[in-house]
């Protein structure tokens, strides 16, 4: 703190009075302290009207008042990251694709080949997240690293990809839920036949109680995915044991498993590209299932020891999704008899389809049932993170009516009103269902493709752009990071026009077999530029820091965030000509 002057032993000039937080007997950490990557430069100090743990310390030094209770462990953070992976559920949504593109080939092969990429990505993004464990997560990140002047662009690019990704898993998700519950009453009564408009009310019905949920207090929140997560591990080693062991191959004259010569090489190409492409196209199944592995980083502002633990529950939540979904697939590709029939089943779902043909019925239903209650919890999970990444952008004013959307309840100390908006804009989207199975199909897609462009967008500039600008956090890779970084950028590169493809090509192309990802995706993130180009370069500027914070040595001159009433969280960003001031 600067000399306050001659004085009475004891009493300090009113004139002199230090800001609100700054202790007499102590001092202010400033960023530079502090093992973060901050939008706020490295001479300024936060400063509050408490004391701060040391976990509230790395996110003042981020320019961000602690408005959340830190009541996330590594254990529950990891448990709500997992159930938004859904390894059991996720792989039963997404069957149609692995199986359906490439046979049981492109389910090991291509399940293995990905791992490894997306395994570079999921710590790359650790390894930022570390250095800047904030909601905002992979948004903060981008405006932080990007060259002088381009950080708003940045931020704006990948704040939307990722909202359009977040905010199409809650819908996808509830959707193959809704199905799967739909194909068991197609199983229990044969002449049952859902209708497009059952399974959009029951889709409908379900986002109504993951929302419900989704609303509760931080502590009742992260019980209820602990279970969730629990029951999702207990529910997979369950269903990786009972498949082998009760699958009924025998009793309809065929070997137990099929050779691993079948397996492994003999590919079950459906599209009308060369099989290598097809391998490529079957990665949608990857991706879509372990996108789930940032939630750590959004979920950060309410996790304890938040710059080790959330990093670990990124790496670990994508390590362990890795190897128990390849056992899953495994045991799939073993024992699948009739892949046409798996998915063009009138059963509407390849899972339950799978599951009939191999397996006695009753048990076919209890496998179904467990997934039926996994895929519940991974719904919720979804939701959870989701309202999280909404609640830092309307933060920072990236939507219509921010004001409200980013408000915390001031009872449950959650971002309510965030999880509302994403709850109408995810019914709005499960309208698509009455588009026939491509159209509804097309949020899977959506959310692998805008997920990996946020994921990336970050970590590109990471490693090509930054140079020393970026202080590692406590949990980094050293020496690996640019190597893995680099191949986690060539993976996404390559991937992301695959996962435009089509599955026909030429006269066998129709509107109802395209792929439409790239309208539903590219249209409204084309209007998102469109915005910036025309309005939001004017007024946004990236990350608004709402916490006070002055210069090093500059007490006198503290410059405000905004403050909050009745549970509403603000913000201010720091202009150029205040930081001049200060500077000054």
């Amino acid at each position: 703190m600067a000399d306050i002057g001659e004085s009475k032993p004891g009493i300090v000039p009113e004139t002199l009075q230090p800001p609100r937080g700054y202790s007499l007997s102590g001092r202010k950490k400033s960023v530079a302290e502090e093992p973060v990557t901050s939008v706020l430069t490295g001479g300024e100090v936060p400063i509050y009207d408490r004391d701060l743990t040391a976990d509230e310390e790395v996110l003042a030094a981020l320019g961000y008042k602690p408005e959340f209770k830190r009541e996330f462990s590594l254990w529950t953070t990891f448990c709500v990251s997992f159930a938004v992976l859904g390894l059991l559920p996720s792989f039963a949504s997404t069957l149609y694709y692995g199986m359906g593109y490439a046979g049981e080939p492109g389910m090991v092969w291509g399940w293995l080949i990905a791992m490894v990429f997306i395994q570079c990505v999921a710590m790359s993004m650790a390894e930022i997240c570390s250095s800047m464990p904030t909601s905002g997560g992979l948004y903060y990140a981008a405006a932080v690293l990007a060259p002088p002047g381009w950080g708003p662009l940045a931020a704006w690019i990948t704040g939307w990809s990722n909202w359009l990704g977040q905010v199409t898993g809650a819908p996808s998700v509830d959707y193959a839920l809704a199905a799967m519950i739909l194909a068991a009453a197609s199983i229990t009564n044969p002449d049952y036949i859902p209708t497009p408009y059952q399974t959009w009310l029951l889709t409908t019905f379900i986002m109504l109680i993951h929302g419900c949920i989704s609303s509760m207090p931080t502590k009742w929140i992260a019980n209820f995915n602990s279970y969730g997560s629990t029951f999702n591990i207990v529910g997979l080693f369950i269903v990786i044991v009972m498949i082998p062991a009760g699958a009924n191959r025998e009793s309809q004259g065929l070997p137990k498993f099929n050779s691993s010569a079948e397996v492994w090489g003999d590919i079950y190409n459906s599209t009308d590209f060369p099989a290598g492409i097809a391998i490529l196209m079957s990665f949608v199944a990857v991706i879509w299932t372990m996108s789930g592995y940032d939630a750590p980083f959004h979920l950060s502002e309410e996790c304890s020891n938040a710059n080790i633990a959330s990093p670990r529950a990124i790496v670990l939540t994508s390590g362990v999704g890795g190897v128990f979904g390849w056992f899953l697939q495994l045991v799939v590709a073993y024992t699948v008899i009739d892949i046409p029939d798996v998915i063009g089943s009138d059963l509407g779902q390849p899972w339950a389809s799978y599951l009939i043909q191999v397996m006695p019925q009753n048990t076919a239903l209890a496998i179904l049932a467990l997934t039926i209650i996994c895929a519940f919890s991974m719904g919720q999970g979804c939701m959870v993170a989701a309202s999280r990444v909404t609640f830092a952008y309307a933060r920072d004013g990236c939507f219509p009516c921010s004001w409200w959307i980013k408000r915390v309840n001031k009872y449950t100390y959650t971002p309510v009103n965030a999880v509302w908006f994403n709850t109408t804009i995810g019914i709005l989207m499960t309208l698509l269902i009455f588009g026939g199975t491509v159209a509804i199909g097309a949020i899977f897609s959506i959310a692998a493709v805008a997920a990996f462009v946020a994921f990336t967008i970050p970590i590109f500039i990471r490693v090509f752009m930054v140079g020393n600008r970026f202080r590692p956090g406590p949990w980094n890779l050293g020496r690996l990071s640019l190597p893995i970084g680099t191949m986690a950028c060539a993976f996404v590169m390559l991937m992301v026009p695959v996962l435009c493809f089509p599955a026909m090509t030429g006269t066998d192309l129709s509107p109802s077999l395209m792929n439409w990802t790239a309208v539903v995706y590219g249209g409204p993130m084309t209007l998102a530029l469109l915005w910036f180009a025309i309005d939001a370069h004017k007024w946004f500027k990236g990350p608004k820091v709402n916490i006070e914070h002055m210069m090093l040595g500059r007490e006198e001159a503290v410059i405000h965030g905004e403050g909050h009433d009745s549970g509403e969280s603000s913000a201010n960003s720091l202009s150029d000509a205040e930081k001049g001031k200060v500077a000054a």
